[in-house]
């Protein structure tokens, strides 16, 4: 199996991308990396690490697609780009997944316009996967579609099952429609003909939840339009950074304070760990026709380790080859009528 990385793309790049993927091929097996991106400093991080494992590899880009840049343009118009490479060479099946925490609108739009979408698929999604407490469940979308159809929602929480079913083993996941109440009847037009649709679905639906349902982890799979999926994630990380800052503040006050701290310094640290999005990798992108996963922007090292490590368990999966048997006999015009 190889797994594509584009080097160069996010915040701490290519530092932190290389160091990432140099550590998850010394926990794990399995799997080669085809780092995409700038020779000369690629090489020199690898010498720096004196590391000479072959199961790492290079392939030269001399362009990048930065976050200022146009997505469609930059698609379009950096061919030799390392996150364009890494779409083609996916495409050619030259390698089985693609890692990326670079401009997420391009990334989108590259996936679109060279793996196209599945057959049957309206709009892809990318998810975020929001720490519970219950384990994790799988928010979306989270920021790809802000505007969303009936047909849209009902998709995502097919494409989020799967996900769930093939990936983390779950065998009938429970999916939420993301609502101001629980009531059938609560929501937008577009919201009440989407309760129609999953309900009618061979999903295992249970209805409408509300936000705060989400932390208590009443589902595997929560399902909303991008605007809402990314308020919500964003509030989170806020309300994460904003707990344990006051916690910080509380247990330093005085020394017995910080002697009460010692005391839950262990429970603390596997809490602060089981809400760390480095823990978690990235997310893939689903319904187009490839494997892809998305990291975010300003990952660091830890964090694209365990991207490659998830993508590794991804690019294993039947996910892409279960959704396009799910959605192939799919008529979204016909759906919509019906409904």
């Amino acid at each position: 199996m190889i797994i594509l990385v584009d080097a160069m793309g996010g915040d701490n790049a290519p530092e932190a991308v290389v160091n990432g993927c140099i550590d998850a091929i010394n926990e794990l097996d399995g799997f080669d990396v085809m780092l995409l991106g700038d020779r000369d400093k690629i090489e020199k991080i690898i010498k720096e690490r004196k590391f000479t494992n072959p199961r790492l590899k290079i392939t030269h880009t001399s362009e990048v697609v930065t976050n200022e840049d146009a997505p469609t343009k930059a698609i379009k118009n950096k061919k030799d780009s390392s996150m364009v490479v890494g779409f083609n060479m996916l495409k050619q099946k030259k390698g089985d997944v693609l890692v990326s925490a670079g401009n997420t609108g391009a990334l989108m739009t590259g996936a679109l316009l060279i793996l196209g979408r599945i057959k049957g698929v309206d709009r892809p999604a990318l998810p975020a996967v929001i720490p519970t407490k219950t384990g994790g469940t799988l928010l979306i979308d989270a920021g790809s579609n802000t505007v969303c159809k009936p047909i849209n929602y009902l998709q995502f929480g097919i494409m989020g099952s799967i996900y769930m079913k093939e990936v983390l083993s779950i065998e009938s996941p429970k999916v939420g429609l993301i609502n101001v109440g629980v009531e059938e009847k609560k929501g937008t037009e577009a919201v009440r003909q989407a309760y129609s649709l999953l309900s009618k679905s061979n999903i295992n639906f249970v209805g409408n939840i509300e936000g705060r349902d989400v932390p208590e982890g009443m589902v595997h799979v929560a399902v909303c339009d991008g605007f809402v999926g990314n308020v919500i994630l964003k509030f989170l990380e806020g309300v994460g950074s904003f707990f344990f800052s006051s916690l910080k503040e509380i247990y330093s006050k005085n020394i017995i304070s910080k002697l009460s701290a010692l005391a839950v310094k262990g429970g603390f640290r596997n809490f602060k760990k089981s809400l760390d999005y480095e823990e978690y990798g990235g997310v893939p992108l689903l319904g187009v026709n490839g494997r892809v996963f998305k990291c975010h922007g300003s990952s660091k090292a830890k964090s694209f380790k365990n991207a490659v490590k998830k993508a590794y368990i991804f690019a294993k999966s039947r996910v892409v080859e279960q959704m396009g048997e799910e959605f192939k006999n799919m008529e979204v015009e016909d759906i919509e009528q019906d409904n």
